[in-house]
């Protein structure tokens, strides 16, 4: 099938270039762009039904239906306290934010205690997938803040969930742009360093780049369409595709010119490359493939949309491998090794085939050095723990990164960094002051609480359930009170009850209540693991006060949720990957023996390379945990990624052991395929080495630097020692229960390893 693939792709090769351009070209001008459909937070990618999002929900009075959808304008004054002017201004920027499109109220959330700080919360409607629109949005605000014109000495920032997403949207677009030029730049160096020709990195690398080009708007209609679309697919595709495009181009670059070196002609041995080939790229992309679709059967949104959206990609890779890629090496011919020239005879085996030998004479010195080695760095698990549950800061010189600072300085800090405690009454709180009364009793006395605002101190300044029963009756609701307080009230008294808006909602039916965990720093671990001991606090004092319902909101609510969920799947999704794998490995080789100890191999490399990271990051680093993305990313590429090399090692032990002993077979098939897997597997980590070295976060230097390791322990270690070392204490039950496995030759020993080129076919045949 595949030389007759590789036939259609040398008879129509101009028109299959002709159609590729054009297919990008379309997609690239009709579908939208992968970055408009990012969505950057993670509390949207948990389901309806986790704590934190039904918490959120009841929370909507006060940030809306999303608080994604928020943004908050803050005013503040360093050299003393607001002027009238200042509240004029004050007043005029929140008169024109509110005629933006899509934002559906504005609401003063007063004074500062000190009285040198405004605040006011911004609702907006979420604007469907992406971040795109809301980027507009953000600027739009911003804008107002100019035609304001502030008295000197006023500053306005916008803050907030909407206006950080913004920002760190901003932040991640231009990373990915210098991960896409770095990756490049790297890939291109290393081919031209492997190949030692002109032509072929730049014939290699056209397909990616072109599948690149191809899948991010392949994908943005996917995610308009539904599908879960976070940041990390931006980063990982640029990597994914350069890394796993190379690599195929390489596969079969290296095996056409072993042909040549036989004595075909170029088109031909094109084709019998092919034919060797094509099944070895075709099962490895499919591995992947299939290892990331068993991600759409997560919990958590955010692997139930990378792992597909990354399947999707690497499809159109494979598609490009298969047609467009042959197509070019058609076109470029012998001109594709220039300066070098390839010729019938030249010898193709060396180190790898020595290294091969030794494992192969030695297989147990060489299974427990490894098993040593893999089991040292897998101690580094010991105190093991997940962090980065929490989207990104965006960058410190950011807008809203200075009003998170002015919001911290001048108003009290559960409200900037703390849990939302929340209670649902039948009827409103100013009919009923007892029981609000009460609840900020309890909450001040529960162990979990370290610090607490609410209603009964919106800022700072005391004030009586009773108090605001009565202001209630005499001024009405708070949130179309101007900012003078009217005769016969204290100004300090009238700016308290104005600010009770940010903690009763309209309706008075909900009261909120900031609190600091009193088990550690909001996003700290001892904070998140906090939150179930909070939940039945507020649940148990929901009881007490009548409360028709209750919930805890926040950050470390929402990491709670995240850790838990992500860590469920991790846990339900590795027996389905590993599965799937082990199929497709035994469909290739025809053997349900080599499948076991293939995925054996790899997962020994992937605890150690986790090992590895929690040594380096959290034992040395001092970070909080490794970014919980890791270990279930680490698992699929680990898995996936590195049964690539399996299939391609696996499949030419396979096609020399039909005319070689296995001892023999072995040690050409590493021989052969040796420096292909090296150059593929140096590639595939240095392009993960970029995404650590160019990405702006910690989940990017974590992921890139841990995933390069674990290449590196595959290609290095794993394929070259481990995999041969198994195989050759299997002997012929490799191959069980194939007839390969019945053949006699597979368990004679060799005489010596053979490093010439292959006998021609009419030896071949008299040796069968």
């Amino acid at each position: 099938m595949f030389e007759a693939l590789a036939r259609f792709a040398v008879r129509f090769r101009w028109l299959i270039v002709v159609a590729w351009v054009a297919g990008v070209a379309g997609a690239v001008v009709g579908l939208p762009s992968l970055s408009s459909v990012i969505q950057t937070n993670n509390a949207q990618f948990l389901s309806a039904s986790a704590p934190s999002r039904q918490a959120a929900d009841l929370a909507a009075p006060f940030q809306g239906a999303s608080p994604a959808a928020t943004a908050i304008i803050v005013a503040s004054r360093t050299d003393g306290p607001l002027t009238a002017a200042d509240d004029a201004a004050f007043s005029r920027v929140l008169l024109a934010a509110a005629t933006i499109t899509d934002v559906t109220s504005v609401r003063d959330q007063g004074t500062s205690a000190d009285g040198q700080a405004h605040r006011a919360l911004i609702v907006t409607v979420p604007n469907g997938p992406g971040n795109a629109p809301n980027a507009r949005l953000v600027t739009a605000v911003r804008d107002t803040f100019a035609a304001a014109s502030a008295p000197a000495g006023l500053t306005f920032h916008l803050t907030g969930p909407l206006a950080q997403t913004a920002d760190a949207d901003t932040a991640s677009t231009q990373t990915g742009d210098n991960i896409r030029k770095f990756t490049l730049l790297f890939v291109i160096v290393l081919l031209f360093v492997v190949y030692r020709s002109l032509l072929a990195p730049l014939v290699t690398l056209i397909p990616p780049v072109l599948a690149l080009l191809l899948a991010g708007p392949v994908i943005g209609q996917a995610g308009q369409a539904g599908l879960p679309v976070s940041p990390a697919i931006q980063q990982l595709l640029v990597v994914l595709l350069l890394g796993a495009g190379t690599d195929y181009g390489l596969f079969l670059v290296f095996r056409m010119r072993e042909e040549i070196r036989r004595g075909r002609q170029p088109r031909e041995a094109l084709i019998a490359a092919m034919g060797r080939v094509g099944e070895s790229i075709t099962f490895s992309a499919i591995t992947v493939i299939a290892a990331l679709a068993c991600l759409a059967a997560a919990s958590f949104g955010l692997y139930r949309g990378l792992g597909p959206g990354l399947a999707i990609a690497l499809a159109v890779m494979l598609l490009a491998a298969l047609t467009l890629l042959p197509a070019l090496l058609a076109i470029a011919g012998r001109a594709l090794f220039w300066p070098t020239r390839p010729a019938a005879g030249q010898q193709s085996i060396g180190m790898w085939g020595r290294i091969a030998a030794g494992a192969i004479r030695r297989p147990i010195p060489v299974l427990v050095a490894g098993v040593l080695l893999f089991g040292g760095l897998t101690a580094g698990l010991n105190g093991f723990t997940t962090s980065g549950f929490t989207s990104s800061s965006p960058a410190t010189a950011s807008d809203s990164a200075a009003g998170s600072a002015v919001v911290a300085i001048h108003f009290p800090s559960p409200t900037s960094n703390g849990e939302i405690l929340l209670f649902r009454f039948a009827d409103p709180v100013w009919h009923n002051p007892d029981a609000l009364q009460q609840a900020h009793q309890r909450l001040l006395t529960a162990a979990p609480v370290s610090a607490l605002t609410g209603p009964l101190n919106p800022n700072g300044t005391t004030i009586t359930a009773a108090d605001i029963t009565r202001l209630y009756a005499s001024l009405g609701p708070t949130g179309s009170l101007p900012p003078t307080p009217p005769a016969g009230i204290t100004p300090s008294l009238y700016q308290t009850y104005r600010a009770t808006a940010q903690f009763i909602s309209p309706d008075g039916r909900t009261a909120r209540f900031d609190a600091i965990p009193a088990a550690g720093p909001a996003g700290s671990r001892a904070a998140i693991d906090a939150i179930p001991t909070l939940r039945t606090t507020v649940a148990d004092i929901a009881t007490a006060v009548a409360a028709t319902d209750s919930g805890v909101a926040g950050v470390d609510a929402t990491a709670y949720d995240i850790y838990t969920t992500s860590t469920n799947d991790l846990a339900r999704l590795i027996p389905i990957v590993l599965l799937v794998i082990a199929i497709l490995l035994a469909v290739l080789l025809r053997s349900l023996i080599a499948p076991i100890y293939l995925i054996v191999t790899v997962g020994l490399s992937y605890l150690a390379a986790l090992g590895f990271a929690s040594i380096v990051f959290v034992h040395h680093g001092h970070s909080d945990g490794l970014n919980f993305i890791i270990p279930i990313l680490l698992f699929i590429f680990a898995m996936a990624l590195g049964e690539d090399y399996n299939i391609l090692l696996m499949a030419r032990v396979r096609e020399e052991a039909h005319r070689y002993p296995l001892h023999e077979a072995l040690t050409r098939a590493v021989a052969r395929t040796g420096g292909t897997i090296t150059a593929a597997g140096l590639i595939l980590a240095g392009t993960f080495t970029v995404l650590a070295i160019a990405g702006n976060n910690t989940q990017a230097h974590q992921l890139g630097y841990t995933v390069a390791f674990a290449v590196v322990l595959d290609t290095f270690f794993v394929r070259t020692l481990l995999v041969p070392a198994s195989a050759v204490l299997l002997g012929r039950y490799n191959w069980w229960p194939s007839t390969l496995s019945r053949t006699r030759t597979t368990d004679t020993p060799p005489t010596s390893p053979q490093h010439g080129p292959p006998s021609p076919p009419h030896a071949r045949r008299a040796r069968l």
